[in-house]
């Protein structure tokens, strides 16, 4: 049976913040005080990035403006950030965690999982191994860590977010109905705000009342996020840990937003870009992409991102934006988001036959595919010749 770790440093930021002072001499701890991280002069919202554990006992929560948290605590310390030393934070906690097996999977600047399923031999339990680098992490690097454990990625990373901190968990199929189950359905993974309000319509209340439903209700209301959902609620998640990340190979880009977008509307209208740059340089390396992912930072700085497997490779913008758009929706969680990206992978040659069969509805010709690629190629001359400012997509709304 595998063993996934899901390594998770706890308020990394004013974890790190912490340790580094009292290293260099601090004579407290912000973690035992009601301290936050934010308010850099230089950012534009000045917001809360982290809180202590004293200072969520006063309601702040991360992400709400600093003059809001100031409010509720007047005795509050602040710190500002220093991503430079949450880098070096991190990076050592990464070469630590190689140590025992180079299988890590890092998906943040604060958490990863770890395949520790050869290790494992060499201890009595699991649950020795994750105290051990747990207990190690605290000793060698001054901070805490929450260790999930199960037999997938999905579980073992709903186990890290039990009880906090400084904790290791377990979340195994057979322990799926007594620790996840009760839980809202808004603890579950993947499960945004307009989900949860949809689910919530439906008299769907905790992860066990919508593990079991029936899927094709969920797929009638949610469409496909709403069977993957279902998954989740109960168990089934197959993800193996990746030690190099899948799009390495990949192109992308991704852009940081004059201000915050707080509606779908105006994150798409940036996706739409995004997917016409996308397209544009995966047509000129010659390239089309069978794998697409996108990402989502949030005005906290918090990252997220969801992959997906196409049906067909691609490398025209329409495609990329509508694989795009669906991505972000089963991504979003309604907070303000900071930067946008679309990155592809798993890329194959542009002349590169493709295997279909006589059942495949993509057999036969599809002339607006073939008219999208000729008006394609038709832009790209005008915009090499004239600049890629010089042609922009219209929009067009209906009265």
């Amino acid at each position: 049976m595998p063993v996934i770790f899901h390594i998770d440093v706890n308020s990394a930021y004013l974890s790190w913040t912490a340790a580094e002072e009292l290293k260099n001499g601090a004579k407290r701890d912000l973690r035992e005080i009601p301290s936050i991280i934010g308010g850099d002069q230089k950012s534009r919202h000045g917001v809360v990035l982290a809180k202590s554990i004293p200072a969520k006992k006063y309601g702040i929560r991360t992400g709400e403006p600093v003059a809001n948290a100031f409010r509720k605590c007047p005795g509050l310390v602040m710190e500002s950030p220093d991503h430079k030393l949450y880098r070096r934070y991190s990076e050592r906690l990464m070469t630590y965690l190689k140590s025992f097996t180079p299988v890590i999977e890092q998906v943040s600047v604060d958490e990863c999982y770890m395949d520790f399923t050869e290790k494992a031999r060499d201890y009595h339990s699991p649950i020795e191994g994750a105290m051990e680098i747990k207990n190690e992490v605290y000793r060698r690097f001054g901070f805490t860590v929450n260790v999930g454990i199960s037999d997938n990625k999905l579980l073992a990373k709903m186990a890290s977010d039990f009880e906090k901190p400084n904790k290791v968990h377990t979340l195994f199929p057979q322990e799926i109905q007594v620790k996840m189950w009760p839980l809202p359905v808004s603890k579950l993974y993947m499960a945004g705000r307009s989900s949860v309000e949809i689910l919530q319509k439906l008299e769907i209340h905790t992860i066990g009342e919508l593990a079991v439903m029936d899927p094709r209700l969920l797929e009638l209301h949610l469409k496909s996020h709403g069977r993957k959902l279902w998954e989740f609620a109960n168990g089934i998640g197959n993800d193996i840990v990746e030690p190099e990340p899948g799009e390495a190979k990949g192109i992308g880009n991704s852009a940081t937003l004059s201000r915050d977008a707080v509606t779908e509307e105006e994150a798409a209208a940036e996706l739409r870009k995004l997917a016409m740059s996308v397209g544009r340089r995966l047509r000129k390396a010659g390239q089309k992409a069978k794998m697409l992912s996108v990402e989502i930072k949030y005005h906290t700085f918090e990252s997220v991102s969801h992959q997906k497997q196409l049906d067909r490779a691609t490398n025209q913008d329409e495609d990329i934006y509508q694989e795009a758009i669906l991505l972000f929706r089963e991504l979003w969680d309604g907070n303000p988001i900071r930067l946008l990206g679309i990155r592809s992978a798993k890329l194959a040659e542009e002349g590169e036959p493709e295997q279909l069969t006589i059942f495949d509805p993509q057999f036969q010709p599809d002339p607006k595919r073939e008219k999208k690629q000729r008006i394609n190629h038709a832009l790209e001359k005008v915009r090499a010749k004239y600049g890629e400012e010089i042609v922009t997509r219209g929009m067009y709304k209906n009265k």
